[in-house]
């Protein structure tokens, strides 16, 4: 596998594990605007997968299909947080903010060390990855 197909799979595997902890957690949560938020927040993960899956592909390379094993810690972390909280829906933002910042350090650092053919992709979907992280930053500040 090439050193683009193995980092954009890194970043595939990483943006997934954002994406079905959203899912996640829209249906642990009981409050209907953060269910929402949590839904369209997943769905942005979803688009930056596609990109970047798509590039993988095109390289005839096989993009990552599943998550980390770090990811899958953090949703059962902020569920076992959850069931002990008072305020359940603050555990979920907290971590998913978590999340978010994990999601775009690996895209700085990936843009950081990435070639001239894969720069221009990884700038393209970074204002998604960036508007995401910020979205739940402010949420998590606003609860």
């Amino acid at each position: 596998m090439s050193k683009q197909a193995v980092q954009l799979n890194e970043l595939i595997e990483i943006t997934r594990d954002g994406q079905r902890f959203y899912e996640h957690a829209s249906r642990e949560v009981k409050d209907s605007h953060l269910k929402s938020l949590f839904g369209e927040m997943s769905l942005a993960k979803v688009d930056v997968i596609r990109a970047l899956s798509a590039r993988v592909a095109a390289n005839h390379e096989q993009p990552a299909s599943g998550g980390t094993l770090v990811g899958k810690l953090r949703q059962v972390y902020a569920d076992t947080r959850a069931t002990l909280a008072s305020d359940e829906a603050a555990t979920y933002v907290a971590q998913l903010e978590e999340a978010e910042d994990r999601i775009l350090h690996a895209f700085e650092d990936a843009l950081e060390s990435a070639d001239a053919e894969l720069k221009p992709l990884l700038v393209s979907e970074m204002p998604k990855v960036r508007a995401c992280h910020d979205r739940m930053r402010g949420v998590k500040r606003s609860i």
